[in-house]
């Protein structure tokens, strides 16, 4: 199958994406490296319509669930990449390209890429591309809303709801960030009344952080640095290590630093296992698009929030991030 047009409608795209669902008995979705609450959520959700569908699915992560969405209906059913695969079945990747899922095992398949970053590209053999939608989330919403109108069969689960719900919450910043618009509340409510409890899921995204977590942030409060208007922190696997923490409990810890007054853009480094490779979040205000700089290193995102893997130690990696926020302001 070919890649749709560019120019296709999104009933266009959502058209495409139903029947190639009809099409196949199996898929294996997955998203990206460090997964968050939309992509975890967005995972689960749509691993629910597609099995009211008739088909059935793996939902496979490379990196571990971080504790807080570790409640959410239907997570007991992810496996760590190392899972062996179905042989043939087609990938439905959300939010990220082939080298940021972290799977080893995806040449020769039928490829679906759903995505809402501005630094998205149609790789896929079928491609929905849609920068303006809040989440990746709210886009299976749409993708749910299409199918219940064409089969009445087809409903929003309380747990689909709960999964979107949270991936919708989480990925505007709590309703905070530039793409939340009205329709981003018309689907909010419309899963709530589908069963999603915006109380519980606050609490367990929110109020359930591990104590693991806490120490953490302080040791990467402790090591916070500033230039002018941008701001960063790091954690080595030493110091993670004597936090008892895990690596998925990273997550987060850069939100703190663009919170503070006067800084336009901040990231957060933190060093792999092996010692070899930094993972880096990035986060602006809108003054600095930090999708670009983390384009450059092999990751993406959004304008404001992005993500990236160098290959360096810590300092040199923070000098390369630092020598490009500053040309961003030349």
């Amino acid at each position: 199958m070919t890649a749709p047009a560019a120019n296709l409608t999104e009933a266009a795209s959502i058209a495409t994406l139903l029947a190639t669902f009809r099409a196949h008995p199996h898929f294996i979705l997955t998203s990206h490296l460090s997964p968050d609450g939309d992509a975890i959520g967005s995972v689960l959700g749509l691993a629910g319509l597609l099995e009211q569908m008739g088909a059935t699915t793996e939902c496979i992560f490379a990196d571990p669930i971080p504790a807080i969405y570790r409640t959410l209906p239907g997570v007991d059913r992810i496996r760590h990449a190392s899972a062996a695969l179905h042989p043939t079945a087609p990938a439905i990747l959300l939010e990220c390209d082939v080298a940021r899922c972290g799977l080893k095992d995806l040449d020769g398949r039928l490829i679906v890429n759903i995505d809402h970053h501005a630094s998205a590209r149609p790789f896929g053999a079928i491609n929905w591309i849609d920068d303006s939608a809040c989440a990746v989330g709210a886009m299976v919403c749409r993708i749910v809303q299409a199918a219940m109108a064409e089969d009445p069969s087809i409903v929003i689960t309380p747990g689909m709801a709960t999964c979107l719900y949270t991936a919708i919450l989480t990925d505007t910043g709590s309703f905070t960030y530039a793409a939340t618009d009205a329709r981003t509340f018309e689907v909010a409510h419309e899963l709530i009344q589908a069963g999603a409890s915006p109380h519980g899921i606050a609490r367990d995204v929110y109020f359930s952080n591990p104590f693991s977590k806490l120490r953490l942030l302080g040791t990467a409060l402790r090591n916070l640095k500033r230039e002018g208007p941008f701001a960063w922190t790091t954690v080595t696997q030493p110091e993670l290590d004597e936090a008892g923490a895990s690596t998925d409990e990273c997550e987060g810890i850069v939100n703190f630093l663009i919170g503070i007054d006067g800084i336009e853009a901040a990231f957060f480094l933190r060093e792999m296992p092996d010692e070899k490779q930094i993972r880096a979040s990035l986060r602006s205000k809108s003054a600095i698009d930090v999708a670009r700089i983390a384009e450059q290193f092999g990751g993406g995102g959004h304008r404001v929030a992005s993500g990236c893997t160098l290959p360096t130690p810590i300092p040199e990696a923070t000098e390369s991030i630092l020598s490009r926020l500053r040309a961003r302001l030349d």
